[in-house]
């Protein structure tokens, strides 16, 4: 059976996403996880995950709104992007990743 290939983004403001990385293996699927530090910087790395043959891309609460729909127009249609969900998390001080890019 084939492992599926899903990919997972996270944000945070000091993150390098060639430092913050890692790749879990299990007998189901791979997992390629980078942390990224703006919206810019996850659309290049959707962009790279989808071409790498990710069926999929998760991303974690930090994504706003905003966030969720540039992610989704950077890899298309065909790549299905997800959101674990809560508006508000404690990670960026209880705003909105929408509202950090904005404010910084």
């Amino acid at each position: 059976m084939k492992k599926l290939l899903i990919g997972m983004l996270l944000i945070s403001p000091n993150a390098d996403p060639r430092r913050d990385c890692a790749c879990i293996h299990n007998p189901d699927l791979v997992m390629l996880l980078f942390t990224v530090n703006s919206y810019e910087q996850a659309e290049l790395y959707a962009k790279a995950l989808a071409a790498a043959g990710c069926e999929a891309i998760e991303l974690c609460p930090g994504f706003g709104h905003e966030g969720v729909g540039r992610i989704q127009q950077a890899v298309g249609l065909d790549v299905p992007v997800g959101v674990v969900r809560f508006d508000l998390p404690p990670s960026f001080g209880n705003h909105s990743g929408d509202w950090m890019q904005q404010h910084g």
